[in-house]
């Protein structure tokens, strides 16, 4: 007689996924506000959204993401605390752009087989990267795929939802000619392009472990550094230019005019909009936030790119304007100012210890613009938008 079959003998083990819950359950309440309703554990997470109601008109902003095979390199180095703060980058910094505050997450994890301590390291993670975007982590799912995921095999996914003002809402109907493009310097790779990486690395025969002189580190640490997370920054500068009111943890519920914000000669508010450099590039995405008729005229020559963007070009033999449209090459946001708010908008983000520099200016599409074959960008990801145009060559490092 055949042997009983199980859930455990079909591969799935209910009680490590038990011990696992256990071992993330403070790294998640570290997260929790007064908001956060039921605590831990529920089938679903509770927000109280009380605050609203001092809102003249709230409008939600949602976004969900992974952090595609970057998780390989996780999985290979047996390095699993990291992934996490990526996702939270992805999921969050999207939702800052309109200038909505992240006010919870959830998340997902798929596995082969549900090691605790695995599953914990990467929740450890999210949670963190939930602390510094000073958002909540209300819930989450661990699901074990045996047979459909290898045993050391996992993928992460997030969702995340956020709050804006009506009135302060962030967005191409904002940007007008000669504003200025502010960059802010990216922690590295992010989470987008490794395919690309991966496929380079693979063919150049380097090990992740291999020491690299020009990144002062393994190649695989730096493949791992963590995506920067700008929510927390971006929110600030909202407030600072915009005299945005905040509310609760860090939240913003509405301008109060320039009065506390930054003076412009049409009296509007200074900050105009944000782009989260992801896949794509720098121009893919700045497009997207620009109106039809304008351009963003993006100066290479402000800065220079970072080792390991040099390094992924040079050993692949990757075409420049490959790079450019995979990777952030050391830009992972960029804000839209008012030109006369500028200065104030660098050195505002440069007290918070975050490198920033002007990096363009927007005017109106050109014809010759239109021409500049591969520098130009137009119509990016589906967005009847505006333009970017890429000039001049990358500063020496």
């Amino acid at each position: 007689m055949a042997p009983a079959t199980t859930y455990a003998s079909a591969g799935v083990d209910v009680e490590a996924g038990d011990l696992a819950i256990e071992l993330m359950r403070d790294a998640v309440k570290a997260t929790h506000n007064d908001s956060v309703i039921g605590g831990f554990g529920g089938f679903a997470g509770l927000y109280d959204v009380s605050r609203l109601l001092t809102y003249s008109q709230p409008m939600l902003a949602t976004s969900t993401d992974g952090v595609g095979t970057k998780v390989a390199i996780a999985q290979a180095l047996d390095k699993h605390d990291t992934i996490g703060f990526d996702l939270v980058g992805m999921v969050v910094d999207d939702i800052v752009v309109v200038g909505a505050e992240p006010l919870f997450m959830t998340d997902y994890i798929a596995c082969g087989k549900v090691v605790p301590e695995r599953i914990a390291d990467i929740v450890r993670g999210i949670a963190g990267g939930c602390e510094a975007a000073g958002t909540a982590l209300v819930g989450g799912e661990t699901a074990e795929h045996p047979g459909l995921l290898g045993v050391d095999e996992y993928d992460v996914a997030g969702a995340a939802t956020g709050v804006v003002e009506a009135s302060a809402l962030l967005g191409p109907e904002r940007v007008r000619e000669g504003d200025v493009v502010i960059a802010m310097a990216s922690s590295g790779i992010h989470s987008n392009g490794y395919s690309l990486v991966r496929r380079v690395i693979n063919d150049a025969g380097w090990s992740l472990d291999r020491e690299v002189t020009d990144l002062g580190r393994t190649l695989g640490e730096e493949l791992l550094e963590p995506t920067r997370i700008y929510t927390a920054d971006c929110l600030d500068l909202m407030r600072h230019l915009n005299g945005v009111k905040s509310t609760g943890s860090s939240g913003s519920t509405g301008t109060s005019g320039n009065a506390s914000g930054i003076a412009t000669a049409s009296g509007e508010p200074a900050l105009h909009g944000f782009s989260h450099v992801t896949g794509g590039g720098l121009a893919a995405n700045l497009a997207r936030v620009l109106p039809e008729g304008l351009m963003a005229t993006v100066d290479r020559g402000t800065w220079s790119l970072p080792a390991v963007f040099e390094l992924i070009g040079q050993l692949g033999r990757v075409p420049l304007e490959d790079l450019e449209r995979t990777l952030n090459l050391g830009v992972g946001m960029v804000a839209v100012v008012d030109a006369a708010a500028a200065d104030e908008a660098v050195a505002r983000l440069t007290s918070r210890g975050l490198t920033s520099w002007v990096a363009g200016t927007v005017g109106r599409i050109t014809e010759e613009a239109a021409a500049a074959g591969s520098d130009f960008m137009q119509g990016a990801k589906g967005v009847d938008g505006g333009a970017v145009l890429l000039t001049a060559a990358y500063a020496s490092a």
